[in-house]
This record gives structure tokens, sequence and C-alpha cells, in this order.
């Protein structure tokens, strides 16, 4: 019988052309290694989140998480507290979307235990800084379980979770993206122990681990986790590959293939651990502003520009946070690999751990390449033949990998260091570069080339922008010549034997923290508590004052930077309906009807009526107000007070805009008509909605066929209650029949209605509302909305769950058993 796996001797390396040397001892791996990695790179991780231990939130206030991702997490979070469970309906942006299926973050991802335990903005804060940990210590356990030495191991997990494409996710809030970068590292080690390895617990724990990541829920990076999971699966089956013991271990086809399947299946359990999001995601799809895809030109938006490239070394050369120049317009997140772990990096090219030298080699060129995006014509053919990649833009977040095959080839360099390998030489040119480099910087040579390249997209309007960075750019060359001189200062003296290794590797694991600390520190920008920086004003308690629901109207004239409560979804905090806000996936049809935020359609009175909008919160005085009343043909608008101050500080105003703009009413009859007849009928101001109610052509529910336009229907539906996905009527008099009920809330499946207690039909009306057909003397109307698709998701995932904890036990039995059986001695070894 063939066995699994072969052993062969490690082959030696070439004899050195270099004097012999004195061979450095082998590091000893400490007691308790993986606690005192544990504590290493803990104190790593909170030297960055330090002000968190005194509860302030980690936001950066011009990110995407201040003015939208915090409202959208709390609202789940309010309702967990409450015991309500997960929020099926979002009822306070565009005129409502299902909350679940539209995206809303990590809605099931574990960190939404912490929010339900803690309050949202802590528990933001600490998933943040729990994963960048995690990173770290996952890529830890990956390099010694490959076999690297503790110290190597260890100074790869610092270079990973302290790089800029991960330790800056903070800035922009993109924590979906972190969670994923998190877990590359546990998929990698779970992919090792299984394929190279055997053992079958893996197979259980590398399903939660996908599972996980799909659930982050971020595709994009998900797509680039599995490519390169999977591109490491088949070279650990079907290569040479080091085993931890030092030996080359090559497994023979049969094995690579069975335990390729293995993979495979644990992949796709992974991915059906996802059904409860994108079970109702894939339902959502018709729905949705990104059904179809995108073009070339939109999916290379956000691609890291060739000269940027400068900033794995010098990450001032295009300007940090607000002294940003280059071509991608915002620039919250950070390209610095560490000098440090680039000096590491070039030696490890050298290391005698050829397949995984090559490896990772390969793969940083491959991910380097694809973050260029539209830079270089190689991601035409990325965008040709990878599945998903028509839905995705901003490729340049691709470097995450980048920055994980840096910290490889790093941890590789780090032995090389430690065995004293690496030559004064090769040192000396890292200095000589660093000097040139920084004498560059302060004779003006590099604050020249930033303008030369920025005038040829830009001409000379951000010479100016680049000319005010010219101090940071001098000091950042330095220091990066610094860190330079210092690195190569320990190879000196560990060549001369001056250091013992062991000192050697805790200073240069130091020196890689703290050159990257110096840079990623910046990003880390804590805010006050939530309960501040979300406080309701004056404007906002007399909107929450009014006895029917409404909804508001935000404009921001003039702009004034990111203020969530003009420009976000900060109202949505005090459970204000906004007719817009900050989502990005919201209905399709809302976006075609307000022309995406187009500000003639929004300051129409036909869409104040349409979208039962009652108030104008605005920093808009009175002057401006009436200007553009004048200028859109509107009238007047009536002042409620102001100015008051916004919690971002900014004066606003409240304004009552003209007409009743109900919840809710009645019109005569149904009719049918073509969706874009539709949008341009309730467009209108001329329409009298409570004359006829609009179905599509298609619809159900039957329509009245007229010759003339009927008389409007003079009767009053009032809200009794209106909560989150459920929604209680009275009407003011029985209905007569053939009567159409219309509700200014978006339509999509799910929503159902009960007519004084007996189910009726619903279905689309008005081209994007909620058409219930009443029988004749209907008085009480209960509107609920449900996702099937969620709770069949649901038992789904659980089901997926459930399996995977038992194969990890199952595997951890068989793994157990296993090794019992190759521990019993042969009666020819007794």
């Amino acid at each position: 019988m063939a066995t699994p796996q072969r052993a062969v001797p490690k082959r030696q390396p070439k004899e050195s052309r270099r004097p012999a040397k004195v061979v450095a001892a082998p590091i000893v791996a400490p007691r308790h290694e993986y606690a005192l990695a544990a504590l290493v790179l803990a104190i790593c991780t909170l030297a960055l989140a330090l002000p968190a231990l005194s509860g302030q939130f980690l936001v950066n206030p011009m990110s995407d998480q201040f003015i939208g991702g915090y409202p959208v997490r709390d609202f789940a979070a309010m309702s967990l507290k409450a015991g309500h469970g997960i929020p099926l309906w979002n009822p306070y942006l565009f005129g409502g979307l299902p909350y679940v299926a539209a995206m809303h973050g990590d809605i099931f991802y574990p960190t939404f235990l912490l929010r339900a335990l803690l309050p949202t903005d802590i528990a933001m804060t600490w998933s943040f800084i729990i994963h960048v940990f995690l990173a770290g210590f996952f890529t830890f356990c990956f390099l010694r379980a490959w076999g690297l030495r503790f110290a190597s191991a260890l100074a790869g997990g610092v270079a990973y979770m302290m790089c800029g494409p991960i330790a800056a996710y903070v800035s922009p809030g993109h924590d979906g993206k972190l969670y994923v970068s998190a877990l590359l590292p546990l998929a990698l080690w779970m992919l090792l122990r299984g394929i190279r390895d055997g053992k079958s617990w893996s197979w259980g724990i590398l399903a939660l681990v996908i599972g996980l990541a799909v659930l982050s829920p971020h595709p994009q990076l998900l797509q680039y986790m599995l490519l390169c999971s999977g591109a490491f699966a088949l070279y650990i089956a079907f290569g040479k590959v080091e085993g931890g013991d030092g030996t080359i271990v090559q497994l023979d086809r049969a094995t690579a293939i069975r335990r390729l399947g293995f993979a495979l299946g644990a992949v796709a359990l992974g991915a059906v651990m996802g059904a409860v999001q994108y079970l109702p995601v894939m339902e959502y799809v018709p729905f949705s502003p990104r059904a179809g895809g995108r073009d070339y030109s939109y999916g290379t938006t956000y691609s890291l520009p060739l000269e940027e490239l400068i900033n794995f070394y010098l990450p001032e050369f295009s300007g940090i946070l607000d002294k940003y120049w280059g071509r991608n317009n915002i620039h919250l997140h950070s390209e610095y690999l560490g000098v440090a772990s680039l000096f590491l990096a070039g030696a490890g090219l050298k290391s005698e751990r050829r397949g995984f030298r090559w490896f990772w080699i390969g793969t940083f060129i491959v991910s380097l390449l694809w973050a260029l995006g539209g830079s270089t014509p190689f991601y035409q053919l990325v965008y040709a033949i990878v599945p998903g990649t028509k839905f995705f833009r901003a490729p340049s977040t691709m470097l995450f990998i980048v920055g994980f095959s840096t910290a490889m080839l790093a941890a590789l360099g780090m032995e090389r260091l430690l065995a004293r390998q690496i030559s004064v030489r090769y040192a000396i040119g890292w200095v000589v570069a660093g000097v040139l480099v920084a004498l560059l910087a302060s004779v003006g040579g590099l604050t020249n080339m930033a303008q030369v390249i920025a005038s040829s997209y830009a001409g000379d309007q951000l010479d100016g922008l680049i000319d005010s960075d010219k101090g940071a750019l001098i000091a950042g060359a330095w220091r990066s010549c610094l860190v330079a001189v210092l690195i190569a200062g320990i190879v000196w003296a560990i060549d001369g034997q001056r250091l013992t290794t062991r000192l050697a590797a805790w200073l240069v694991i130091g020196l890689i923290a703290l050159d990257l600390f110096s840079v990623e520190k910046q990003y880390w920008m804590f805010s006050p508590r939530a309960s501040v920086i979300y406080a309701a004003d004056p404007a906002i308690q007399q909107i929450k004052a009014q006895p029917q629901p409404g909804r508001v109207l935000t404009l921001e004239l003039p702009n004034v930077g990111r203020d969530a409560m003009l420009g976000g979804d900060g109202l949505m905090v005090h459970g204000v309906r906004l007719a817009i806000g900050y989502h990005g996936n919201e209905i399709g049809r809302y976006q075609l009807l307000t022309g995406n935020k187009d500000i003639r359609l929004l300051l129409n009175p036909a869409f104040w009526r349409q979208e039962n909008v009652q108030f104008l919160y605005t920093n808009a005085d009175s002057s401006v107000v009436h200007e553009l009343t004048v200028n859109f043909g509107l009238p007047p608008l009536q002042k409620v007070l102001g100015p008051v101050k916004d919690a971002q500080g900014n004066p606003v105003y409240l304004y009552r805009l003209p007409g009743d703009n109900p919840l809710a009413w009645l019109a005569t009859a149904f009719v049918k008509a073509p969706d874009n007849d539709a949008l341009d009928v309730v467009r209108k101001q001329e329409f009298d909605p409570k004359r006829v109610a609009i179905l599509d052509t298609s619809s159900r529910i039957p329509a009245a066929e007229i010759k003339s336009l009927p008389g409007p229907l003079d009767v009053a539906v009032r809200a009794q209650s209106y909560e989150p996905g459920r929604i209680q009527l009275g009407l003011g008099a029985p209905a007569p029949a053939g009567a159409a009920l219309v509700v200014s809330e978006n339509f999509f499946t799910g929503w159902h209605a009960l007519v004084d207690g007996r189910e009726a039909l619903v279905d689309r009306a008005d081209y994007n509302l909620i058409g219930v057909q009443l029988p004749a003397g209907a008085r009480k109307v209960v509107l609920s909305f449900t996702d099937p698709a969620y709770e069949k998701g649901k038992v789904i995932t659980l089901a997926a769950i459930c399996l995977a904890l038992l194969v990890v036990v199952l595997g951890a039995l068989d793994t157990k058993k296993r090794s019992r059986a190759s521990s019993v001695p042969t009666p020819a070894s007794a």
C-alpha cells in the first residue's frame, strides 16, 4: 500500500563564499510561547488603541462609519436589547428598505453579540481592536505551524497586523474588510493542518472560518481570501513543502486529491453558513441599484496609482489623510508596509525555504498587479475572467494580500538575520538608499516630482496642498532613513557577534512595531462617546413631538463637511425617518424616483407628497431657503425654529414643508399603467393620489376600468402605531367599495396586510409604494413585514454551524485515535 506522504531529507544550502562564521545557536522557543506571543501582540495593539481604555469611540469623523455605520448598527443593537431580535425592515432611510437583504454591515458576524451586550460605540471600538490583534496572532500561529521559529513567526505577526493595509482599516471604518483580513491566516493555518498534516478536525474549523468570512459580510475581500487560500491549498497538496519538524513532505496524488476534496467541502459548508445573509440578498438583487454589475471604468475606480507604490516605504509621499493629493480624491487608508518589514522581506528573498519563499513572492506580484487595477493592463484580464469582478470596484483592497505576503517574506528574512545570513553589504545598501531618498526630499526633489505627477491630471490646482506637505515629507523621509540605519546596525552587531540572537530578535521585533506605530497611529482617531457626537438638538426634539409619522428631508447648504446629521444617517439614531440618507444599496426604484439625490427632484412638492416628507432640516438660513423657493418655483416654507446647534456644532434650521403629505391615504380606485408612465405621473404636482392609485400592468390586484378620473376620496387615514416593519392604520370612515389604500413606505416582497383581521392583497402602487386592496367597510389595517428568505436562511445557517462543529469533534476523535494507533509499538520494534 502506498504511503500517504514521504519525508525527503531537507536540501542543504550551497556553501557561502563568505568567510566561515560561528553559526548562531538556534533560539529555543520560550515556555508558554503562544501566551507570550499573545501578550506582545496585545501590547502592540493597545499601544494604538490606548484611548479606548478611557471609553472613547474609535471613529474618524470623515469616515463612512461615522455618517452611516454607527446609526444602522445601533438600530439593530437597540432591537436586540429590547428583545425583538434582528430587525427585518429599516424604515429610517430612503423610504424604507429591508435590513437584512439590503445589507447593513456585520449583522450576523459575532460582533453583533458585543453590540447586544455593550453600548454600540464601545462594541464597535473593541471589534476593531480585537480583530487587529487576531490578525497578528493567527499569522503567528500559521508561521509556527509551518515550522518557523518563535521570533520569526512573531515578527511576521507584528509586521502583518500593524502594516498600513491592516492597521489603518480603522480610519475609514472598514470593519468587514478587517474581519476577512484577520481570518486569512487562520484559513491558511487550517489548510496546512488539514492537507499537509492530515488533521481531520481542521476541516470543521476551516468551514467555520469561511462561514465567518461570508458573514463579515464583504464579498470582495472574501473573493480575494478564497483565491489566495485556493492557491495555497494547491501548493501544499502537490508541491514539496516543509513539515513542522523541518523535513520535506510531498503527498501522493491520491491523498492530495482526497484532502483537497475535504478542503473544498469545508469551503462549501462555510458558504452555506452565509445563507441567513445571502438568501435575502439574492432575493433583493432585482430590487437593488447594483443589479447587473458595472462597467470597467467603474470597476477600476480606487485603483492603486503607480506613483503611490512609493508609499510602501515613504507614506508621506502622496500625503497622509487630509494632506493627500493623489488621484483617488479621498485617502483614509495607508499603504505603508514598514521600512523594517521591507528590509527583512528583501532578505527573505534568499531564504532556504524555497517553496514557501517562491509561493509568497508569486502571491505578492499577482496581488500587487491586481491592486494597481486600471493603472496597468493586467486588470483587464482579471475583469474578463474572474467571476464577480464586475460587481466590485476598488481593486486596491487587494493590498491586504500584499501586506500579508510582505509579512511572510519578512518572517523568512528574520530567520536569516538570526542565523547571521544577512550580509553587512546588504544592510549598507539600505542605508545608502535611505539617505539618498531623505536628501532628495530635503532639497525638494520629491515635492517637485509630486507636483509634476499631479499636474498630469489636476494642472496646478494641487501645488499648494503638495507644498504644505513638504515638511512632513522631509520628516518622513528621515524617519524611514533612521529605521533603515537602526536595522542595519542590528545586522552589523549580530554579524560581528556583538549581540546575542535573543536580544537581536527582540530588538528587531520592537523596531518593526515602533516603525509601523509611528505612521499608523495617525489613522487611529478617537472621538467622544456616541451620546455626544449624535446628541439630539431642539429641531430633532420638535420633529419627534409630532403626533403622526413624517419624514424629514436633510439638506446641507452650504457644504460643511462630514456632518452625520445633515449629510448622513445621524437622525436615524433618534428614530427620525429620512427621505434620503447614506447607504448605497437602497431600493433601485427609490434611487430612480429621487434621480440619485437630484436636488431638483427632492425640492418638489410632488416628492414630498409621495414620500410623507413634512420637514426640511438644513443649515440654510431663511435667505438661502427663500432663494431656493424662488429658483425652484416652490411655495413659501414655514420656519419652525433655528438657528440651533446640531451635535457637530453646525447651525441648523427646521422648516415645515407645505401640504398634508400623510403617511397613508385612500384613493377612489386602482388603475394599471407601465412603470415608466407611473414614474412620470407621480413626479407631477398636478397628480392627485387620492383619485387613483397606479398599479403595474402585471399586478395581481384587479384594477377598475375608468374612462375619466374619479373624484378624490375624503377619508382620513391615521397611524395608530408605527414601528419598524409594522404599521397599524385606522380609517376615519368605512372604506367604499373598490377603494385603494396607499402607504408611503417602499414596497418589497414580504409586506402583508390584515384588513379588519383578514388577509388582503398587497402590491406595489404609485411606482414604489405599498398598495392594499380594501373591501367595502374596511376600518382597520395592519401591515407587517416578514422575510421568508431570512427565516429559511436562518435554519440553514444554524444547521451548517452544527455540522461544522460535529466535524470538529469527530475529526478530533479520529486524529486522537490515529495518533494512539501510530504510537502502539509493533512486535519488531518491541
